[in-house]
C-alpha cells in the first residue's frame, strides 16, 4: 500500500503544481488565457481562466490531499487518529469518484462542452479522477479492520 500513497501522491503533486501554475499566470496547455480555459475549464461560454485566488484555493486543496495517502500509510506522523485519516481518505477518494463519474453524464457534456476540454475530460482528466478516487478508495478502505 506504501508504493499505490506514493504514486498517489505524486499525481497529486503534479496536478497541484498545474493549478499553482494556472494562479500565477500560467496558459499551457493553450497558446493564450481562452485557449487555456477552453482546454482546462470547459464551460459553455468560458473565455478566461479562473481567477488566481480560484486556482490557488484548489491548488491549496489538493495540496493537503496530496500529503494524506502519506500519512495514512505513516511515511510521516500526523496528528490525527487513522481510524480518522481512513475516514477523511474515504471521503476524499469519493469526491474524486464524483468528479469522474460526473465527466461521463450528459448533464456534464451540456455543462461543459468546450472543446478541447470535452475531448481531454473523457480521455484523461475524468478517467485521472476515477482512478484518484479509486486509490484512496482502496488505502482507506485497507485501514479499517476487517
Amino acid at each position: 500500500m506504501t508504493i499505490l500513497a506514493f504514486v498517489l501522491s505524486f499525481v497529486l503533486l503534479l496536478i497541484t503544481a498545474l493549478h499553482v501554475y494556472w494562479g500565477i499566470g500560467g496558459i499551457w496547455p493553450g497558446t493564450d488565457a481562452k485557449s487555456c480555459a477552453h482546454a482546462v475549464v470547459g464551460f459553455r461560454g468560458v473565455d478566461e481562466m479562473p481567477s488566481p485566488v480560484a486556482s490557488l484555493a484548489v491548488a491549496a486543496c489538493l495540496a493537503l490531499a496530496t500529503l494524506w495517502p502519506l500519512a495514512l500509510e505513516g511515511v510521516f506522523a500526523a496528528p490525527f487518529p487513522k481510524e480518522g485519516l481512513a475516514a477523511t481518505a474515504l471521503l476524499i477518494g469519493l469526491v474524486f469518484l464524483g468528479r469522474g463519474i460526473a465527466g461521463f453524464t450528459p448533464w456534464w457534456r451540456r455543462l461543459a462542452p468546450e472543446q478541447p476540454f470535452a475531448r481531454l475530460d473523457q480521455r484523461l482528466y475524468s478517467p485521472l479522477c476515477l482512478l484518484i478516487g479509486l486509490g484512496f478508495a482502496i488505502l482507506a478502505i485497507s485501514e479499517f479492520p476487517a
